[in-house]
């Protein structure tokens, strides 16, 4: 593949040259790979998916770039109305929810919108309505690049947790390659999260068809500026950029009595809206924070990209926030997007 850029790859549309781009269409093409990056006695390739939560570096990547395009689902029966569905790693997870809901199968219908390709969604364990990887999925397979063979690991070994994963804190070792997830032919899993309840129009606990929960799901996250609309005026984003912070019990008391949203996660940990804090501060849905970086139009919580903006500079200012809230508030803001390609 000729010479292209990190910025060509990533919805960010940051980032410097990648000389050497593999695209992995066919399962089989991962092999080729591999083999490809031991004649060249290489480490592990950067991989990505459709790059929708990383900033990648102005300077750009100089080893292999291996991106997964590898599309198709493939179902077994296994119980009366239970289904093992494989997806491959490159393909949509927002196809894979669609794909679900037609079939009347339950269990990712609230993951509905959200961008990225289902390999990297165990990765996040990407979730939201409640709603969350861990609970559907039964396995993956994956490459192992410090014992180089493929490997197939339960859920419990994923070591999945609230938007965490044994992946997310080892991305070198490990390029995952299929997700299969246990689905079930049934009303949709009882509503928990209460803006979709009310988007519903039915009271927590209740469990509507799939189609009308991730009809709803989508609705909500369009109203609150969470699709990702390629062509729109915020289309130069990797979604909410802060993970919504731990805080302790008299945090929590604290800044709940001032108005913030304080919930408690699927740990059972209590965590502050991100968001909140960040208008706290003073920030607003549009406003500039750095030389083309400003908030998106409809939330503050994402940031976007436009002319003259650079990885660095997109980073300073994720830095910049963390610094303002730490200090108004005691708080520390984490960036979710994650940093990828050659960084000083």
């Amino acid at each position: 593949m000729p010479s292209t850029t990190l910025a060509s790859l990533t919805t960010l549309r940051l980032g410097g040259p990648a000389s050497d781009v593999l695209q992995v269409a066919d399962p089989d093409d991962w092999f080729e790979l591999v083999r490809t990056i031991g004649d060249r006695q290489e480490d592990a390739p950067l991989t990505l998916g459709h790059g929708s939560n990383v900033i990648a570096s102005d300077t750009g990547h100089e080893s292999t770039v291996a991106v997964m395009n590898t599309q198709g689902i493939t179902v077994k029966r296994v119980g009366d109305d239970t289904v093992a569905a494989t997806v491959q790693a490159g393909h949509r997870l927002a196809d894979l929810v669609q794909w679900a809901s037609a079939e009347h199968l339950a269990g990712i219908e609230c993951l509905a919108g959200i961008p990225g390709t289902a390999g990297a969604a165990p990765v996040q364990n990407a979730g939201a309505y409640g709603q969350q990887v861990s609970d559907t999925l039964d396995h993956l397979t994956a490459w192992d690049w410090d014992m180089g063979r493929l490997r197939t690991l339960p859920a419990q070994a994923c070591r999945l947790r609230h938007r965490d994963s044994r992946f997310k804190h080892d991305p070198g070792r490990w390029t995952i390659l299929t997700v299969t997830f246990r689905l079930t032919r049934s009303p949709a899993a009882p509503i928990s999260y209460q803006p979709l309840a009310e988007e519903l129009g039915v009271q927590p606990g209740a469990r509507p068809p799939v189609g009308e929960v991730t009809t709803a799901v989508l609705a909500n996250r369009h109203r609150r500026g969470l699709l990702l609309d390629p062509h729109g005026p915020d289309a130069r984003q990797a979604g909410s950029v802060f993970l919504n912070p731990l805080v302790t019990t008299a945090q929590a008391a604290r800044w709940s009595a001032a108005g913030c949203p304080v919930h408690t996660d699927s740990d059972g940990q209590l965590r502050a809206g991100a968001g909140w804090l960040l208008e706290h501060v003073g920030y607003r849905p549009g406003q500039e924070i750095t030389e083309g970086v400003r908030c998106s139009e409809r939330r503050t919580l994402t940031l976007t990209a436009h002319d003259r903006a650079t990885a660095t500079g997109f980073t300073q200012a994720l830095a910049d926030l963390v610094g303002q809230v730490e200090r108004a508030t005691g708080i520390t803001l984490h960036p979710e997007p994650v940093r990828v390609g050659t960084w000083p």
